[in-house]
This record gives C-alpha cells, sequence and structure tokens, in this order.
C-alpha cells in the first residue's frame, strides 16, 4: 500500500495497521509451514510406522527360518555326532585287533630270532672248535715251513755276505794300492817342485852377481 501525505496521526495510524497486517501475515504463513511440517512429519511417521510394522513381519520370517535352521543344524550335528561315536567305536575296535595282531607277529618273529640265535651260537661253537683244531695242525705245517725256509735263507745270505765280503776286501786292496801309488806320484811331484825353485833360486843369486860385478 502506498503512503499519501496525510495527518501525522493517520499516518502513525496506517503503520500499525500495516504492521498489524504484516505480523498477521506473518503469524498465518508460520501457521501454515507449522501445519505443513506437521503433515509432513505424520507423514514420516506412518511411513516409518508402516516400515517398521514390514521389518517386524520380516523379522517373525527370519526367527522361523532361523529356528527352522538351528533345529536343521542340531540334527545334522546330532547325525554327525552318531556317525562320529560309530567311527570312533570302529577304530577303537581296529586298533585293538591290530595290537593284538601286532603282539602275536611279534611273539612269533621273537621265537625266530631266538632259534637263530640259538642256531648261529651253536654253529659259531662248532666252527670254533674245528677252527681251533684246524688252526693247531695249520701252525705246527707253517712253522715247519718256516723253520725249513729260514735255514735256506741263513744258508743263501751266509753264501752272499761271504761273497760279498770277498768283493769288498778285494776292492779295499786295490783301492790301498791306489792311495799307495798317489802318495808315491804326490812326494815325486814335491820333490821335482823343490829342485826346480832351488834352481830357480841359484839362477836369479848368479844374475844378480853378475850385475853387481860389471858394475
Amino acid at each position: 500500500n502506498s503512503l499519501h501525505y496525510c495527518h501525522p496521526f493517520n499516518f502513525q495510524t496506517n503503520i500499525l495497521t500495516e504492521l498489524k497486517n504484516w505480523k498477521l501475515n506473518l503469524i498465518q504463513h508460520h501457521k501454515l509451514q507449522m501445519r505443513q511440517e506437521k503433515e509432513r512429519h505424520a507423514t514420516h511417521v506412518k511411513q516409518l510406522q508402516n516400515e517398521m510394522e514390514n521389518l517386524k513381519e520380516l523379522l517373525h520370517t527370519y526367527e522361523i527360518s532361523i529356528s527352522r535352521k538351528d533345529e536343521v543344524v542340531i540334527t545334522n550335528l546330532t547325525q554327525a555326532l552318531e556317525k562320529q561315536k560309530e567311527r570312533v567305536e570302529l577304530m577303537r575296535k581296529f586298533t585293538l585287533w591290530r595290537i593284538q595282531h601286532v603282539k602275536a607277529k611279534q611273539e612269533e618273529y621273537a621265537i625266530r630270532m631266538a632259534d637263530t640265535h640259538f642256531q648261529t651260537a651253536l654253529m659259531k661253537k662248532v666252527w670254533a672248535a674245528w677252527r681251533s683244531l684246524n688252526e693247531e695242525k695249520w701252525k705246527d705245517k707253517v712253522a715247519r715251513a718256516c723253520q725249513l725256509r729260514a735255514e735256506d735263507v741263513c744258508v743263501q745270505l751266509t753264501n752272499d755276505y761271504e761273497a760279498k765280503i770277498a768283493e769288498l776286501t778285494a776292492t779295499l786292496e786295490q783301492t790301498k794300492a791306489e792311495i799307495l801309488r798317489l802318495h808315491n806320484e804326490r812326494d815325486q811331484y814335491e820333490d821335482t817342485m823343490k829342485k826346480a825353485f832351488m834352481r830357480g833360486v841359484c839362477a836369479l843369486n848368479l844374475e844378480a852377481m853378475t850385475m853387481f860385478q860389471s858394475k
């Protein structure tokens, strides 16, 4: 609304009227927004309630399904336990039978080993007696053979040593003769050197005397 120039009182009245109208309009607008918000809230709450009902039904369905599954699982576990018990019982019986079978085999093996050990010990005793007798005979034969062989070897060694001694004696005589000859040659060589040295000294002395006499 346009304001025209008028009396101040009328102007104030008009302003108050405008403010009152504006306030009423604001209140009406606010009420309208509140009503709309309440309607939206109510609609949202109703939707949530519907969803809750649906979820409750779904939860009830899940509970029924889970209870059925639990019953199935319990039944399966019970059957599995029964089967496991039967299997354990069978394994226990089989283990007992196997232990008895192994014990029987061990006893049989122990008996065979005892018989084998007895036979082996008996054979060792017989073998030891036979070997002792043969060793005595063999020792006598070896002793006689060794004695004869030692005598032959001693005779052969005696002959070889005598021949070697004779050869060494001849070599020693030859060596002595060679040494004596070398000594004689050395003495002759020394005598010759002395005579040559004396001749040289005499010749030098005569030459020196001749030189002094000529001066």
